[in-house]
Order: C-alpha cells, then sequence, then structure tokens
C-alpha cells in the first residue's frame, strides 16, 4: 500500500468533501500524470472508487426521501445500455492499449475543459433558462419532450463516465436542473448521487471484466483508506468557505488539467 496514494485519496476526498465535485475530475487525473498511471487503469479504479465513496451519500438521501425516483429511473435508462454498449463496441472494433488510452485521454481533456466551463457558468446558465422570458417556447418543448431528453441526456453521461469516470457531478447535476428547474437543490444533488452509483459500478464492472481497461485493487484500497476521512473533514469545513471562492478554483484547476491533458493528447498523434 502506497502512503502517497492514500495521501492523494484524502485530498481528493477533502475536495470533494469542500466543493461537493471534482472526484472523478481530479482522480483520474491525478492518478495518471501525478503517479504516471495507466490512463486506462486510472479510470477503471476510480469508477469503483466513485460508486464506493458516492453509495452513503446515496443512501441518506434516500432515506430523506429527497430523491426523485422517476429522474433516477429515466437517466438510467439511457445510461446503462449507453454504458455496456461503449465497452462493447470498443471490445469490437478491437481497440489496442495504445489507441485505447489515446482515446480515454482526448475524452478525457474534453470532459475536464467542459466541466471547468460549467462550473464557471452553470448558475446564470440556470438562471438564464429559468427566468428569460424569451425562453417561454424552449422551456415548453422540454416539458413536452422531458422523458425523451431525460433517457438521452442519460445515454450522454453513460458513454462520458464509461471512458473518463467524468460526468457524473457537475454535468449531470446541471442535466438535471435544465431539464427539472423546479427540483430544491438537494433534490438535484440527491437525484443525481442516485444515478451515479449503479452508472459508475456497472461502468467499472465493464472495465474490469472486459479487455478494455484495468482495475487496481489495492491502489482502489489506498485511495479509500484516504478519502474517506478526506471526505468527512471537507464536509465540516464546507459550510465555513464561500461557495463563490470555491468554484472558480476548482474550474481553474480543471482547466490546467483539461488543457495538459489535451496537449498530451495532440502529442499522442503526432508521434
Amino acid at each position: 500500500m502506497d502512503l502517497w496514494q492514500v495521501l492523494a485519496g484524502l485530498v481528493v476526498g477533502f475536495a470533494v468533501g469542500l466543493t461537493g465535485v471534482g472526484g472523478g475530475a481530479l482522480m483520474t487525473p491525478l492518478l495518471h500524470l501525478g503517479f504516471g498511471i495507466p490512463v486506462q487503469t486510472a479510470v477503471g479504479t476510480d469508477l469503483f472508487y466513485a460508486a464506493l465513496t458516492k453509495a452513503s451519500g446515496a443512501w441518506m438521501h434516500a432515506r430523506n426521501g429527497v430523491v426523485n425516483w422517476w429522474v433516477v429511473k429515466r437517466l438510467l435508462a439511457g445510461s446503462l445500455p449507453a454504458a455496456v454498449m461503449t465497452i462493447a463496441a470498443i471490445e469490437v472494433v478491437g481497440v489496442d492499449d495504445k489507441g485505447f488510452a489515446w482515446l480515454i485521454t482526448t475524452t478525457l481533456s474534453a470532459a475536464l475543459l467542459l466541466t471547468a466551463v460549467f462550473l464557471l457558468v452553470r448558475n446564470r446558465l440556470v438562471r438564464w433558462v429559468r427566468e428569460d422570458s424569451r425562453l417561454g417556447l424552449f422551456r415548453q418543448v422540454f416539458r413536452n419532450h422531458r422523458p425523451a431528453l431525460t433517457v438521452m441526456g442519460g445515454a450522454a453521461l453513460g458513454i462520458l463516465v464509461t471512458l473518463t469516470s467524468v460526468g457524473s457531478g457537475v454535468l449531470g447535476t446541471t442535466l438535471i436542473l435544465f431539464l427539472f428547474p423546479s427540483l430544491s437543490t438537494i433534490g438535484v444533488v440527491g437525484t443525481e448521487l442516485v444515478h451515479a452509483v449503479p452508472l459508475t459500478f456497472v461502468a467499472g464492472l465493464g472495465h474490469l471484466y472486459a479487455d478494455v481497461g484495468r482495475v487496481d485493487g489495492w491502489l482502489l484500497l489506498s485511495l479509500l483508506m484516504g478519502s474517506l476521512p478526506g471526505v468527512y473533514a471537507g464536509s465540516r469545513l464546507a459550510s465555513r468557505i464561500s461557495d463563490g471562492v470555491l468554484r472558480p478554483v476548482l474550474a481553474l484547476m480543471l482547466l490546467g488539467i483539461g488543457g495538459r491533458l489535451a496537449y498530451e493528447s495532440i502529442v499522442g498523434v503526432i508521434h
């Protein structure tokens, strides 16, 4: 067991407890860029890490009755088949390790940059969609096609999470906020947590049993040993620090990490 990996779990867990987001967005790049772990192993291991760390939060939200199960079921109707089909497609196509690593790195960099942008503008975008009178027709179309749009959004998340382990936090909650603006904030968070647990678990199983990725059990254990106290400590401190400070800092971190991975992806194409 590597103490540095335990420390990495502690740092990322603290960030998740502090901000509510950033688990996959921080852990996978940290494992790949900081520890030199192959990106396939980083993603596969992080998927199980996400499922286990989010399970307790999902259970608490479900027990408190804030989860919208109608939304969860439709998100899963899109995300779980998409996750399975993504793994199957990679196996059928027969992408080699180098090609798969490039695919993950490229998709991961795009997911991180997109997540950073949404972190910076999410509240403003959601407020605009909810309140701008010029979007009345747009909102009506959303209401009329909400079930289909929810399944389609879940499918997009399923593909993204399976390839990168990123997307079940900021992007998932943003999707729910857009489609269901009347949900309370705690309802949005609880609903996405409950959706994220089976999605990350199924995607992790795909990486474990299919010949597309790797899962490192000792690495997973090390990360969990650090993350559990980290999440607790971050959650205790969260109420004392302004969200207006935390989100820009996290967004800038993700922009830097996403840019670094994009550079790595471009270099891979050149070489």
